[in-house]
């Protein structure tokens, strides 16, 4: 055992798959919904030495993933008779609905046994639905949004969120999500993922709009923008808006800002994911006033051009005002 561990933790070439994660853990895995995250999700777990099965709407997102050594699908459904276990990232409930209920998705074909990990932020409630509704096929389903960006899930660097109602169920999610994140947390049963998730996104929504607020002003009163943001960054008002993702442009360079706030996370979806903390707020009678402030504020966004923009154009448009 001693010179078994010695050959693979000494012997092993840099960037070469640690020989402890053998058969035991390298799969076929089903991965749809292939966008800014998604894409490069499923690319780390080809790089892992993971067999992937893949498939999206937009061709250019599916071709990508087949450059690197994918294999493409024609629908949920097909994707799901061919893979015990299937990874969802998706933009939104009714698109998470119909990828895993509809006529051609995902429990149409899935065989009893299967593992669903859907890592798209939705409502809690949807995440409990599907649940149910794949366990009474013989699968089990738990929820895992993810936090870090585009390029964490680029950098197989994400921050995963579970909700899952066993221990062993945990498990097994963490030995695929281990393929594409830095730290993997329980939250609870079903939902709880999505629970967390959607108050970080409330949180990061008011600290964007604030971080893009004190840029502007900053910039208005004559102060160098990297100075400003090197000094907020080290002082109280440090936030992951300041120091990671800065929303004036040419501060920090491979953030949106300084690529015309493409790609990145898109307003649109911040708007989504502030609309079902604001829902769930509603039903857990917990107040959120900053967080239905920047609710309105994204929404006007959206129909002031900056929909596709990054939701860090947030500080172009307090700019415009």
């Amino acid at each position: 055992m001693f010179k078994t561990i010695r050959r693979v933790t000494i012997l092993a070439p840099t960037g070469v798959r640690n020989l402890s994660l053998s058969a035991a853990t390298l799969e076929k895995i089903g991965f749809i919904g292939l966008g800014n995250m998604g894409g490069g999700m499923a690319c780390n777990l080809i790089k892992k030495g993971n067999s992937v099965l893949a498939f999206d709407v937009v061709d250019s997102n599916l071709q990508a993933v087949v450059s690197q050594g994918g294999v493409a699908a024609s629908s949920p459904s097909a994707v799901a008779a061919e893979c015990s276990k299937i990874v969802t990232m998706l933009p939104n409930n009714a698109i998470v609905e119909q990828v895993y209920s509809g006529p051609d998705g995902i429990l149409s074909t899935i065989k009893e046994g299967g593992f669903l990990i859907d890592c798209s932020t939705v409502d809690p409630a949807l995440s409990k639905q599907l649940a149910i509704t794949a366990k009474s096929q013989g699968v089990e389903f738990v929820d895992s949004p993810v936090s870090g960006g585009v390029n964490a899930a680029s950098a197989g660097t994400l921050t995963f969120m579970v909700g899952a109602e066993t221990e062993q169920n945990f498990t097994i999610a963490h030995q695929t999500l281990q393929h594409m994140g830095a730290k993997i947390i329980h939250c609870g049963g079903v939902g709880t993922g999505g629970a967390v998730k959607i108050c970080n996104n409330m949180l990061l929504a008011v600290s964007m709009i604030g971080t893009s607020e004190a840029m502007n002003l900053g910039i208005q009163l004559g102060l160098d923008p990297k100075l400003l943001a090197d000094i907020l960054g080290s002082a109280t008002g440090r936030c992951w808006s300041v120091d990671t993702y800065n929303p004036c442009p040419g501060v920090l360079p491979n953030v949106p800002s300084s690529n015309d706030y493409k790609a990145g996370f898109g307003t649109a979806l911040m708007t989504k994911d502030l609309g079902l903390a604001q829902d769930a707020a509603t039903r857990a009678g917990a107040a959120t006033p900053l967080g239905s402030l920047a609710h309105q504020i994204y929404r006007t966004m959206c129909n002031n051009g900056f929909a596709e923009k990054d939701f860090s154009s947030a500080f172009k448009f307090i700019q415009k005002k």
